[in-house]
């Protein structure tokens, strides 16, 4: 098996896959066809050696797969707005207008960046703060050795139970649903690539819907990651949590990276044990997809290959 560094997300009708050099975006239109969306690739660590480094890496690259990510997705849904409106292009509110009149080309940029902004304002408060709040009601002994574990262990238990809850309630959306449908096709075409058969849909067919790389699996990791971290800050006033907590998230992204990073490569049944939590939750993120479905990520795959063979090992 390859271990590759292609990676993807399932968007609206469509896959984004990026590869070493490309990101390429394929959607299904209402009339059966494929379009594709191609660009170059563009990350600072392409251009400097400094944020390849070890937890740097998964630091930036968060926050850049972040951007990538929501690009593809905005795309997506102003795509599938346009089908919706018999091909007719709809009219900006005058909220859209103003801004548009204000920013100019830049529009769009700004939009993506004020997104991801609100998307880390809602995982920081949901998944980070919220916990450290209600752990800080328990009446533990915060000067002991035993009520710091405790009070850390509890803050841990609350976010892994928000996120899984959180996965379950969302998965069973109608349109989630579909957008499942898509990330199941995503790593099924990635597992047929990484076992050198031919990208066919029957030979996708045959593959599992759930991946070691994917972002869920990434997701559950950095719970438990910031469980170790966190707890070397003490406890201290909920002022105190809530700085530190955020100053710490590139470490945590960080560390995260290179758990996920070294479990994708592993074969250790170590590494397996680690990766079973985030296999499992798959189970929610992604559904087994339609042959249409599997084309389009096969279609997106296609056109992030390089010919050298091993410019995407993982």
């Amino acid at each position: 098996m390859k271990k590759t560094s292609i990676g993807g997300e399932a968007l609206i009708e469509g896959v984004m896959m990026r590869g070493p050099d490309d990101i390429a975006i394929a959607i299904r239109k209402s009339d059966g066809e494929i379009i594709i969306d191609k660009k170059p690739l563009k990350t600072l660590a392409k251009k400097h050696s400094f944020f390849k480094l070890p937890i740097i890496r998964g630091a930036v690259g968060m926050l850049e797969s972040m951007i990538i990510g929501m690009r593809a997705l905005l795309y997506s849904a102003e795509f599938v707005e346009v089908e919706e409106e018999g091909g007719k292009e709809a009219k900006p509110s005058k909220v859209d207008a103003f801004f548009e009149k204000i920013f100019g080309d830049k529009f769009f940029d700004v939009v993506i960046y004020f997104s991801v902004f609100i998307s880390m304002i809602f995982v920081i408060g949901l998944f980070m703060l919220l916990p450290s709040f209600l752990a800080g009601l328990l009446h533990f002994n915060k000067d002991t050795t035993s009520g710091l574990i405790g009070l850390h262990l509890f803050e841990g238990v609350i976010r892994i139970v928000l996120f899984v809850g959180y996965i379950a309630l969302i998965s069973n959306m109608k349109d989630i649903k579909r957008v499942f449908q898509y990330h199941g096709a995503e790593h099924k075409t990635i597992h047929c690539y990484e076992s050198g058969q031919e990208l066919t849909v029957e030979n996708v067919k045959k593959f599992t819907t759930r991946h070691p790389r994917c972002g869920t699996a990434f997701m559950f990791v950095v719970m438990i990651v910031s469980i170790i971290v966190f707890s070397f800050t003490g406890w201290g006033t909920l002022l105190w949590r809530v700085l530190s907590r955020i100053i710490l998230i590139p470490l945590v992204a960080g560390l995260s990276y290179e758990v996920i990073k070294f479990a994708g490569r592993s074969d250790s049944r170590f590494m397996a044990i680690v990766s079973a939590p985030g296999l499992a939750l798959q189970k929610f993120t992604t559904r087994e997809p339609d042959d249409q479905q599997i084309e389009v990520a096969i279609t997106a795959l296609k056109n992030v290959l390089v010919e050298d063979s091993d410019a995407d090992k993982w």
